[in-house]
């Protein structure tokens, strides 16, 4: 793989090199990711195990600095100085783009207070490339990381989501994939979704349909490997005097009127006020 598209004048400065990585497939390296790799002084990486092995498959050797959520702050120092000093280094994830849910931030954002250089070398996202095969809308969307383990804080977490316009994107883990769809379908309703699994890997696969059809297959067929979840916008759907009931009983079921109320307008696009006085009816009765 020699480096035959680089210039001279585009040698390596020193400072800190945010080098995106294969989120799977090893052929999605890009060239100026393996020159980055060949040519700095040193790599931080979130496991050196991991990064072993992508070097080992780029026959590159490089002193390798773990770098991850336990021990991000205690690095920087140590970064700083070894910029300072003229040192070319460059981080990456164990996989697509550093930052991106992965470690990195604490220590970017120190190196950019320092007023050392950084520079991208940008590749591989399960983020993108999940939304640019799901066949859901891309002018807006909003990515949240991983949402909350627990069922409560989960749906706490999607209720707030419910006024979004646009697509939402997170990962999710496979054990609990068909428990975040569940409680998805309870707050979200009908909207479309697809589940994008082990992305440029073997087993590749895109499943798409209302988040009702999604969680049956899952509960069928129970998911494994790397999961990001898309999410459509809500529908302009409008909804009937009785549909509109049957969504405020079912919240009051959970919350109170305010809340209850709350929730069923960001589904709806219904007036909360209006809203709200049909919920303290019908919690009467």
């Amino acid at each position: 793989m020699s480096a035959t598209h680089k210039s001279k004048s585009q040698a390596m400065q020193a400072g800190l090199y945010v080098v995106a990585t294969p989120i799977g497939n090893l052929g999605d390296i890009t060239l100026r990711a393996i020159d980055t790799l060949r040519d700095c002084d040193q790599i931080l990486c979130e496991d050196t195990r991991v990064t072993a092995k992508l070097l080992s498959h780029l026959n590159i050797k490089k002193p390798l600095l773990s770098c991850h959520d336990h021990n991000e702050s205690a690095r920087i120092e140590e970064v700083i100085a070894a910029i300072g000093d003229g040192k070319k280094l460059a981080l990456v994830s164990d996989a697509g783009t550093p930052l991106i849910s992965d470690p990195g931030y604490k220590l970017v954002a120190a190196v950019r207070e320092a007023g050392l250089p950084i520079f991208t070398v940008p590749g591989a996202s399960s983020i993108i490339a999940a939304l640019s095969i799901c066949g859901l809308p891309t002018d807006r969307f909003t990515f949240l990381g991983f949402l909350p383990p627990k069922s409560a804080a989960r749906k706490s977490a999607l209720r707030e989501l419910g006024a979004l316009s646009g697509t939402i994107i997170w990962l999710e883990s496979a054990p609990r994939l068909t428990d975040c769809l569940h409680d998805a379908a309870e707050i979200l309703g009908t909207r479309q979704v697809a589940v994008a699994r082990e992305l440029t890997k073997l087993y590749e696969e895109v499943q798409r349909g209302s988040l009702a059809q999604v969680l049956a297959h899952y509960e069928a067929y129970p998911p494994k490997g790397e999961v990001v979840v898309v999410v459509g916008p809500k529908a302009d759907t409008v909804f009937d005097e009785a549909q509109i009931d049957t969504m405020l009983i079912e919240a009051l079921k959970h919350n109170g009127v305010k809340h209850a109320s709350n929730e069923v307008a960001q589904l709806t696009g219904r007036s909360k006020s209006d809203l709200y006085q049909r919920a303290l009816e019908l919690k009467d009765d």
